[in-house]
């Protein structure tokens, strides 16, 4: 019988709307992909403004989270999560009811800024209703779950959507489901007042982080869509570069930093960032070249696609809710995480053999399989790390913290794949030759994961090792 500091009917409720929230989340930031061919049809959109549609929800999203995430400490996880799904509703009402290419892509920054509020508010709630180890490495599994359940039905949906009721659809599916949503947790969840109590936002802090990763995020992009070299990119680079030396600075001054010391103090938790940011860069590659592969080269359609990634999908919600609920409180964070880097890099090792002639089972099957259960093991295996041994105050930030991990390196990531596979292409005419370089990269990626997870040394008491008869 698991203990929580929250009754088990309520803490189940807790679980299934917070992983409804981040299905949406997942669901929404795929299903637009789907759509872009015909909304810069339909929008008038040049190629360069295009990008912003995706771009622009995930700058302010990653940029956003560390201070969404202390904003929920403050104000209560509860309130946080209600304000962030009603302004995500009223934003994807604005961007499907969109007559301008300008008007959608506000609608879409307004709504990355929302979701910043939801994703760790959410991490919050979920922590609090699971105190002990074994439930809430349960919990977590099935709260990443949902993440990769999202993200394919949003590429299955979007297809669907598009083709038959029109673009709008993609975002206008938003607004019902969420009402929904916030009927349930104002009826369903208890209250929870802000923890930090006679805090205050760190505002220097909160300007210099969020201005940080603004700058990191658009200097990636513009280096992918222009070039690295070019001043928009190096720029901005360079700028993200100086305002993080301003933040570290005013946090060390700060008599209430927005990034409390004490959380990056655990080297377990800092090498598990690391591997987070990685696998971030990972993930983003992965679904991305495999989506091109397979509707370039094989002539899948979209709705095809969506469908030939169900295995994947499946895969990670398998192992997330039933395998790394089992196995992490018996072997611990450290070694799991192992574990899963080295599932990943066999199936970017498998996709890195693709060809232009292969097959979905030979060239695809295999590799998204391997690469799914490495990052089912890994990201609740890792939300657990982060979140553990935190006090109840800082839980929004951390949870933050592990969020901007994954979008940061999946911004980062996608833009240094992306470009690498580019140049390949040009220089050889073949797009299965940059493709298939990407994979590579991405391997090596998961190289450095491994030294620096293993160079670490583990927590004194690994979690939940006492209570894994409990789950």
């Amino acid at each position: 019988m698991t203990t929580t500091s929250l009754p088990t009917a309520r803490a189940g409720w807790v679980l299934g709307l917070t992983a409804a929230a981040q299905f949406v989340l997942q669901l929404d930031f795929s299903i637009v992909n789907v759509a872009l061919p015909t909304v810069q049809r339909e929008l008038h959109f040049s190629p360069v403004g295009l990008q912003w549609v995706v771009t622009g929800y995930a700058l302010t999203f990653g940029s956003l989270l560390l201070v969404g995430g202390r904003l929920g400490d403050l104000i209560g996880h509860r309130r946080s999560l209600l304000i962030g799904l009603v302004a995500f509703a009223i934003t994807s009402l604005t961007g499907g009811l969109a007559v301008s290419a300008g008007m959608l892509v506000a609608s879409r920054l307004a709504q990355g800024a929302s979701a910043a509020l939801i994703a760790p508010a959410a991490l919050g709630l979920l922590t609090h209703a699971y105190s002990e180890p074994a439930a809430r490495a349960r919990a977590l599994g099935i709260f990443q779950g949902s993440t990769a359940a999202g993200g394919t039905a949003g590429i299955v949906l979007g297809g669907i959507l598009t083709e038959y009721a029109g673009w709008r659809w993609v975002l206008l599916v938003n607004p019902p489901v969420i009402i929904a949503l916030v009927a349930l947790i104002v009826r369903r969840l208890p209250d929870t007042p802000g923890h930090a109590r006679g805090s205050r936002l760190d505002l220097p802090g909160a300007g210099l982080a969020t201005a940080a990763i603004a700058a990191l995020i658009f200097g990636v992009s513009e280096g992918q869509q222009r070039s690295f070299s070019s001043p928009d990119s190096w720029v901005s680079l360079a700028a993200s570069v100086a305002l993080l030396v301003g933040f570290v600075v005013v946090e060390a001054r700060s008599a209430d930093p927005m990034l409390p010391p004490a959380l990056l103090r655990d080297r377990m938790r800092r090498v598990t960032l690391v591997a987070v940011f990685l696998l971030g860069a990972v993930f983003a590659g992965y679904v991305y070249f495999v989506s091109l592969y397979l509707q370039r080269v094989l002539g899948y359609s979209a709705v095809s696609t969506g469908v030939a990634l169900v295995p994947a999908t499946l895969t990670a919600l398998i192992v997330a809710t039933q395998v790394a609920r089992r196995l992490l409180p018996r072997m611990g964070g450290k070694r799991l995480l192992l574990i899963a880097l080295v599932l990943v890099g066999i199936g970017q090792l498998w996709l890195s053999r693709m060809s232009a002639g292969g097959t979905y089972p030979v060239d695809v099957l295999g590799g998204i399989v391997f690469t799914a259960a490495g990052l089912g093991l890994a990201f609740p295996t890792a939300s657990f790390t982060i979140t553990s041994d935190v006090a109840p105050q800082q839980r929004g930030v951390a949870g933050g913290m592990f969020v901007t991990g994954q979008q940061v390196g999946a911004a980062v990531g996608l833009a240094v794949l992306a470009t690498a596979a580019a140049a390949r292409t040009t220089h050889t005419g073949s797009l299965v030759d940059g493709y298939s370089l990407s994979y590579v990269i991405a391997t090596g990626l998961i190289v450095v994961a491994l030294l620096v997870l293993g160079l670490s040394r583990p927590r004194a008491s690994q979690p939940a090792e006492s209570a894994s008869t409990a789950v």
